[in-house]
């Protein structure tokens, strides 16, 4: 259980409410681009009032590692037993711009590139630079492919934080990341297992040439099915059905008759044709990375002649779409397919999606925010609106909305690149067939990426809202329990029924004849069958707590019970504590309390009842002025205030001054929490929290490795500034891994990389030699955060800082140190079938390091949590860089018993505590504080 407050926006485990274990959340929904444009007239009075205002802002082990006999590690030490949406087509060019048809473009024509755009250029060389140098160091793998590739000229970009950033050239994402010195991957403890996963294996390869092609059409054409269209026209001069089209791109077997080829098609609504141009590339060997991408787009195509709608970046089936009627909503099932060169073979990933499909339109939420507040309706609609991502049904492509302009309206002019003029409405009408009928309504404004801007682009898309729909789910949304729990019994799908699912994919492939025609062409064949794997079940970890009393995990990973009963293993002295609540809440805050106090002799945390600071209303300031007395007047170890309702500005303002200010750990309580049935439990988590907040430990793990000290980062974005970010590394400081250092600084540019990893990483190995007069003999260090297409960044930017800084530190003898990207969102699932059972989800501990691998990585997967609705979801774990002299099994073991150690859960999460706790302190950074914590700080878990 965390602090019981409101969870900002952006990518959040951001709490753990109610004692469920922390989720993952999805990747958040792409943006892309639009229409690109610039402030055109002003629209005619009365077009949504006047003016702009100002916006707003199983039996216990017997060793540490396993229940067989101790063997002598290779160190002498201690026993060791036996994984952005596509570039949206532009709209109408801006008001006053320079706008025509862009050859091979996505709309209107390019405008002058903005100063500041050769910084963003640069930065893209450097980007390159930096991969060749990469690959010249560790080597790069001829086969493989982007994880989720498809088509691969539309630019898409992977969606959510530590996705695959982009559907990029293959080339760019298949580098050797496995160390030399790795002559294995596979561990050897646990309990084999025989698995079922979402693959299937392609059966046949073919023999023969590939030919490239780039496609351009003039005037510019932007959807995607037009283009497609236009050159099934010309199937007879490409020679048949036997060729792929990507959208940019043309894959054929054979050359055809020119290197340039021009053809023309008619145009349904202009009178000039549209003149086709095809120019050869390139002639690809079998060997290339370039058939697996092709192999991706046929599997694409293959989705199209199932009839299923292509919405974003991946492809859903309408038919079969569920009617959310009381929520005007729907929710569409599809599928997430990807083809990879894998250990020996190559697979392809099939996984069942869902998406939520919203019948509303921006404009009527606009009409909402009217009728709820006629005088702030704006500035409703701007804090609902601005940062939200909408889907336009024209063109079907999603784009962010950055800003909203009063002064233009759907009958404000532009100008082409013919210079001439046209509204906004005509445009629309002309381009897409669309009629507006609410000609007031403002515009919504889009900022083009830099990826964008780099191809001549403008900076901003113009968008009208009645043709926008919103996605997504407002925060009201995810607070009815009656939706979200609708929605789950069709999003969580155990099992047998994802297998049931798979299977019918499959069918549905195999049994179309046009697919059939389509694999004929092109010599291929796919299995029909789920690829089996072997995988292992760690055994049981150990648990410590006090008075070294020492329990197992059990075979569920859930120790609930056993830690009520027993002392907690590191029990921090309490004194002097403050509960700052409203007058209005004193007697139910009264009794809470009383039960925290005797939730914490349970557990052997003996703590005095607090003193009760009452205020006269829960206004910001008057909390502010009452945590300011008490500390000055009593100086207390430890604050809990008990607010009204889980408004984000008053726990900010909390947080601010606890945090920032006046360094006080502080623990917040919505009232609801007070009158909970489960009120006893959850005192019981917040005496846990109380404990860690001061520097005490609620568990410890048995750790056979002295002088190891184990590293977590991830990265938030800012809220409210998101050219910034912030990273977070907490390091642990004794041998049971329960006490820990943490720092977290930001960064601009709204990267994931972090310029002050290395600076960190030097202040937790002074930090550790403070405490334990020496230095760490080994560091692990798990990145999350972390989409493909930055590893070689990773590893050529914060690797490298990081060696060089230890360096300085450890002179000529260098620490053993290993590097390890943590990937959550991923689309891999295992599957476990009993004897005489139905399929379930494999038991925490499961190990898969084989067929389903990447060859050119030192990978495994893990499923470290017992989950009991849905199927389970492993994590992926990347070594690309180790020399701390311990074999894949113990790295392995090692990760699994780190999941134990989150004290927010009494059981196992899906990444090792580290990163957990990395991520709840960048989160409360980036959406509370925006600045970076006091380092007074840094050695308790005040982020719980």
């Amino acid at each position: 259980m965390s602090d019981q407050r409101p969870r900002g926006r952006g990518r959040g485990r951001g709490g753990d409410k109610g004692g469920q274990p922390p989720q993952q959340r999805g990747p958040p929904q792409s943006a892309a681009g639009g229409p690109a444009q610039q402030r055109g007239p002003p629209a005619s009075q009365g077009a949504w009032g006047a003016g702009r205002p100002q916006q707003q802002s199983a039996p216990a082990p017997q060793g540490a590692w396993s229940a067989g006999r101790p063997q002598q590690g290779p160190t002498g030490q201690g026993a060791w037993g036996g994984g952005r949406p596509q570039q949206a087509p532009q709209g109408p060019p801006a008001p006053g711009a320079s706008w025509g048809p862009r050859p091979g473009g996505t709309g209107a024509a390019p405008q002058p590139r903005p100063t500041g755009t050769q910084t963003t250029a640069g930065r893209a060389t450097h980007r390159q630079a930096a991969v060749e140098r990469i690959t010249e160091q560790v080597g790069r793998m001829e086969t493989g492919s982007a994880r989720g590739s498809g088509e691969p000229d539309a630019g898409t970009m992977g969606s959510g934080r530590g996705a695959t950033r982009g559907r990029r050239n293959v080339a760019v994402d298949i580098l050797r990341t496995r160390p030399i010195s790795v002559t294995t991957k596979s561990g050897s403890t646990g309990e084999a297992i025989r698995l079922q996963t979402n693959y299937y294996e392609l059966l046949s390869t073919p023999d023969w040439k590939l030919f490239e092609y780039s496609v351009t059409f003039d005037p510019s054409e932007d959807r995607l099915d037009f283009r497609r269209k236009m050159m099934r026209v010309h199937e007879k001069t490409l020679g048949g059905g036997g060729y792929i089209f990507t959208g940019g791109n043309l894959y054929t077997t054979h050359r055809l008759g020119k290197d340039i080829l021009e053809v023309f098609s008619d145009h349904p609504v202009e009178e000039k044709p549209i003149r086709i141009t095809l120019k050869l590339s390139q002639e690809l060997p079998p060997t290339s990375h370039q058939y697996l991408q092709l192999f991706n787009s046929l599997i694409r195509n293959c989705l199209r002649f199932l009839k299923l709608q292509l919405v974003g970046r991946n492809y859903f089936d309408a038919k079969a779409s569920v009617d959310i009627r009381d929520h005007r909503m729907e929710l569409w099932p599809g599928y997430v397919t990807s083809i990879r060169q894998h250990e020996t073979t190559i697979l392809m990933c099939s996984e069942i999606t869902h998406k939520v499909m919203r019948r509303d339109t921006v404009l009527d939420f606009l009409k909402e925010c009217y009728h709820r507040d006629a005088k702030e309706a704006r500035q409703l609609f701007e804090k609902g609106i601005i940062g939200a991502v909408v889907l336009t049904d024209y063109n079907n492509r999603t784009y962010r909305i950055d800003d909203v302009d009063w002064e233009n309206s759907p009958s404000s002019t532009f100008k082409l690149r013919t210079n001439e003029e046209i509204s906004y409405a005509e445009y629309f009408k002309k381009k897409y067939q669309k009629n507006i009928v609410d000609m007031r309504q403002p515009m919504l404004i889009s900022k083009a990426k830099p990826r964008e801007i780099r191809m001549n682009m403008a900076d901003l898309i113009y968008l009208v809202p009645e043709l926008c729909r919103m996605t997504g789910l407002t925060d009201s949304q995810r607070a009815n329990f009656t939706l979200m729990r609708t929605l789950s019994e069709y999003t969580r799908v155990a099992p047998d029924n994802r297998i049931q699912k798979l299977q019918e994919f499959s069918q549905r492939l195999l049994k179309n004849s046009d697919i059939t025609n389509l694999f004929r062409q092109w010599d291929l064949k796919l299995s029909n069958a789920l690829v089996e794997v072997a995988g292992r079940v760690l055994p049981p970890e150990t648990i410590c707590a006090g008075n070294q009393v020492k329990f197992s995990a059990g075979p569920n990973a859930d120790f609930t019970k056993e830690l009520r009963a027993n002392p907690m293993h590191i029990i921090a002295p309490v004194n002097q504590w403050i509960c700052v609540c409203p007058s209005m809440l004193k007697n139910e805050a009264f009794n809470f309390v009383k039960m925290i106090v005797r939730a914490s002799a349970g557990m052997s945390f003996n703590i005095p009842t607090p003193k009760l600071h009452e205020i006269q209303n829960d206004s910001v300031p008057n909390y502010l002025e009452a945590l300011e007395q008490a500390i000055n007047n009593h100086k207390p170890q430890m604050l809990l205030c008990i607010v009204t309702n889980n408004k984000l500005d008053r726990y900010s303002a909390i947080k601010k001054k606890c945090c920032v200010d006046r360094p006080v750990p502080t623990q917040v309580i919505v009232a609801k929490t007070l009158r909970n049935k489960g009120a006893m439990s959850i005192a019981t988590k917040v005496a846990i929290q109380i404990n860690c907040k001061l520097g005490g430990a609620a568990w410890g793990a048995e750790n056979p490795l002295g002088g190891l000290m184990v590293v977590g980062f991830d990265v938030y974005h800012d809220t409210m500034n998101k050219d910034r970010s912030f990273g977070a590394m907490v390091a642990s400081m004794n041998r049971s891994c329960s006490q820990y250092y943490s720092t977290c600084t930001p960064h601009t540019q709204g990267t994931e990389l972090s310029n002050d990893f290395a600076l960190n990483m030097e202040r937790a190995v002074m930090k550790y030699n403070e405490i334990n007069k020496k230095l760490p003999d080994r560091i692990l260090i798990y990145r999350d955060g972390v989409g493909d297409g930055q590893i070689p960044f990773v590893y050529e930017h914060e690797l490298t800082l990081i060696k060089q800084t230890l360096s300085k530190i450890y002179g000529e003898n260098p620490v053993r140190m290993a590097f390890i990207i943590v990937s959550k969102r991923i689309n891999t699932r295992f599957f476990y079938t009993p004897p005489n059972k139905n399929p379930e989800n494999p038991p925490p501990g499961t190990v898969v390091d084989n067929v389903i691998t990447l060859p050119e990585r030192y990978d495994f997967f893990i499923v470290s949590q017992s989950v009991k609705q849905g199927t389970v979801s492993p994590t992926s774990y990347n070594v690309i860089n180790d020399t701390s002299g311990l074999d894949p099994d113990k790295i392995q073991r090692l990760t699994y018993k780190l999941c134990h150690m989150y004290f927010n859960w009494s059981g196992t999460v899906r990444v090792p505590a580290p990163c957990q706790y990395a991520h709840k302190l960048a989160f409360l950074a980036g959406s509370s504080l925006h600045r970076s914590p006091s380092p007074q700080l840094a050695t308790t878990l005040y982020y719980l």
